[in-house]
């Protein structure tokens, strides 16, 4: 699914009024009937309808809405905000139309503002500004939105919250943002949904197909795009009847200092549980013994010191090369991993203390192999990048970073994001909070050794590992509850989750 801009957007109205063709009022209509049904699947008529609607389209569908809901016989209030007395075409037209109701209290403010009490059982329709919004509310609009901040009621926002816009808020002013319960999202989602920081201005959010031109979405150009299970499903290779373990690849995980064992043995577990044919574990010695007993399918080989990675090995019989799951950060071991991985020829995931070796060692950047795929999550990228102010800030430091270094970049976390070498980003919708525990990033590791050393592409492994991955998490937490599931868990589920996409 694609993720377009905010102007994009407004084009693609324009598009669909013009080659359906609809007009304009009709296009609007349609929008209020799928606003209004969402609105009634989740609120009955036990809470009043309290509908702040602004000057602009998104007020037109706020007027819409109030009318649908008052010929259900929802009690219902409505407030337009027309403070410099011009109205859109639509907006005017849904005032017409309102005014046939007469069992709706209608009042139209163009200076002083009386509010009405809201209490918790009452619902909010926030209609104010659109998506089209390209600079912070202030005044009063700004204090409309603090009073339905600060109230109980249940808040439903049409299409985008008042006050957010839909890409880039790192200069907005937070408190002049209407925090919403729910928003009704028209046809696509913005890209500021998949933003932590705004979880709790959006609220849950919801797609309401309108029946937008698809062929403008699908030709519309956009470096953002949410990864789908039909797109899953097609990466997939099918398995042949006479296949033999020569023919899914031999993997080469180095991971597990003294103390650190397990991350290497749930990264492993991940990889057995991913497809590989053959998987070699590379352990200091005092770690032999546990993951030979723990993992009995994998190759364990042993490194010269006896509690972490000191030597590198010769990697003419691997297929793919994964490092870093409780590497530890000892000098020696940050020399071993860079004559490891500089000027190898095969596909390599840097993970963990691999990535904060790097941040300890900025002047290495520079010489790691093109191609790489980067697994870090928030706090082992900010040392990598720096802090930044937000979610925006951040793709634009992350896209800098993956075009430096020509290679791959997930962001773990809600939303896990790959950031491609050629400026693109794919986010990943599986998953859940369960998934926020020691080891889970240990398990995406193996996942994606796996997928590497079978002979998926860099990117296609990093669309698959993620989804399969937060699918498993997802399956886990079904069984376990999301507070109850381990990283262990996920590992388990990961059958299952295959299971599913092939």
């Amino acid at each position: 699914m694609k993720i377009i801009s905010s102007s994009q957007l407004k084009e693609l109205d324009k598009y669909t009024i013009i080659h359906e063709p609809i007009a304009s009022i009709d296009l609007m209509e349609r929008a209020a009937h799928a606003l209004t049904n969402a609105i009634i699947r989740r609120w009955d008529k036990s809470f009043s309808v309290v509908v702040f609607a602004g000057p602009g389209n998104n007020g037109g569908d706020a007027l819409a809405v109030a009318r649908l809901l008052s010929q259900r016989s929802y009690h219902v209030e409505v407030y337009l905000f027309n403070t410099k007395g011009t109205l859109s075409d639509e907006c005017q037209t849904n005032l017409n139309r309102l005014k046939t109701c007469g069992s709706i209290y209608f009042t139209e403010i163009s200076t002083q503002f009386d509010p009405p009490e809201l209490t918790e059982k009452h619902l909010v329709i926030d209609g104010l500004f659109g998506s089209g919004l390209n600079k912070p509310l202030n005044g009063g609009f700004a204090a409309v939105v603090r009073y339905i901040n600060a109230s109980k009621a249940q808040v439903v926002a049409i299409d985008i919250p008042s006050g957010l816009m839909g890409e880039d808020n790192t200069y907005n002013i937070r408190s002049n943002i209407v925090h919403a319960h729910v928003t009704l999202s028209i046809q696509l989602p913005k890209l500021t949904f998949l933003f932590p920081e705004n979880e709790n201005i959006i609220g849950d959010w919801e797609l309401l197909d309108i029946g937008l031109k698809q062929e403008y979405i699908d030709a519309a150009e956009t470096p953002y795009l949410i990864i789908d299970d039909a797109e899953i499903r097609s990466l997939l290779k099918p398995r042949k009847r006479f296949s033999h373990k020569g023919n899914f690849g031999h993997g080469l995980l180095i991971a597990g200092s003294y103390g650190m064992a397990g991350a290497s043995i749930l990264s492993a577990k991940a990889c057995l549980r991913s497809g590989i044919g053959l998987l070699t574990v590379h352990v200091p010695i005092h770690n032999h013994d546990l993951l030979q007993t723990t993992v009995p399918e994998a190759i364990v080989h042993t490194d010269i010191h006896e509690r972490y990675f000191a030597e590198p090995i010769e990697l003419s019989r691997y297929k793919a090369l994964a490092i870093g799951p409780g590497l530890g950060q000892e000098e020696d071991t940050a020399l071993a991993m860079m004559e490891q991985i500089q000027g190898a020829s095969i596909p390599i995931i840097l993970d963990a203390d691999a990535i904060n070796i790097l941040s300890n060692h900025r002047n290495w950047l520079g010489r790691i192999p093109k191609r790489c795929i980067l697994t870090p999550h928030l706090g082992e990228l900010e040392r990598l990048t720096g802090k930044c102010m937000d979610t925006y800030e951040r793709l634009t430091k992350v896209k800098e970073l993956a075009a430096y270094l020509q290679s791959y970049i997930i962001v773990k976390g809600a939303w896990t994001c790959i950031a491609t070498p050629e400026g693109n980003f794919h986010f990943n919708p599986t998953g859940n909070p369960g998934m926020a525990t020691a080891g889970s990033g240990d398990v995406l590791t193996g996942i994606l050794l796996a997928l590497l050393a079978q002979g998926y592409t860099q990117e296609e492994a990093c669309k698959l590992g993620v989804y399969i991955h937060g699918m498993a998490g997802d399956i886990a937490a079904e069984q376990m509850t999301e507070i109850g599931m381990t990283s262990g868990d996920i590992v388990n589920a990961l059958p299952l989750a295959w299971k599913k996409n092939y």
